[in-house]
């Protein structure tokens, strides 16, 4: 019995994070399936986005408040970032579309997106399943599994937009896009790191 008992509001934290990002990631596939009033629900994506910083500020803001965590403090702030850096990204694509005034999705785009969803559908459960410390490993490595799948995907749909598109700007944007989808799934096996080193430690 511990006399100064480990804070675990940190828990239900990062499921509201997860839980954000997840609707961010959902909100971006579905604008790219459907591209159909597209600046509109991407201010929406943008709203996520801001609600998603303010989260991990209350994160920070409660481990510097906080004297015993569930799990050592450098890993409760890099899992806050890397989270954080998945809805950048996603939030990023949107923007994209946006800024770069795309009239249709890029070919592929939405796979990538769909993609990303599975990541982070699998991070919030791993991430609901943090406090009791099971079954977390199986989702990582789910996560780090559909990063490898976007890497291919990513390189193929590249490839072929060097050999089929003939404007340069509108190949420069799309590879931008690609890239940008890209990185988040490269995000998203950052924070799947994260936990599996959390995980581990506590064997």
């Amino acid at each position: 019995m511990r006399i100064i008992p480990r804070e675990t509001k940190f828990f239900d934290l990062f499921a509201e994070v997860a839980a954000n990002v997840t609707e961010a990631a959902r909100l971006l596939r579905g604008i790219l399936d459907d591209f159909d009033n597209v600046p509109a629900r991407v201010e929406k994506l943008k709203a996520l986005e801001r609600r998603g910083d303010d989260m991990t500020h209350a994160i920070i803001t409660k481990l510097n408040q906080t004297f015993i965590t569930p799990f050592d403090r450098e890993d409760i702030h890099r899992l806050a970032s890397s989270l954080d850096d998945v809805l950048d990204f996603v939030n990023a694509a949107g923007q994209r579309l946006v800024v770069y005034n795309f009239c249709s999705a890029p070919p592929r785009a939405s796979e990538l997106a769909a993609i990303i969803v599975r990541q982070v559908e699998e991070l919030s459960k791993a991430v609901s399943l943090l406090e009791k410390n099971k079954h977390v490993l199986e989702h990582c490595v789910e996560v780090n599994r559909l990063e490898n799948e976007a890497d291919r995907v990513c390189r193929q749909v590249i490839g072929r937009l060097f050999e089929q598109e003939k404007d340069p700007i509108a190949l420069i944007k799309m590879k931008e896009l690609y890239e940008v989808l890209e990185m988040a799934t490269d995000k998203a096996e950052d924070a799947a790191n994260v936990l599996e080193a959390v995980v581990l430690k506590s064997a």
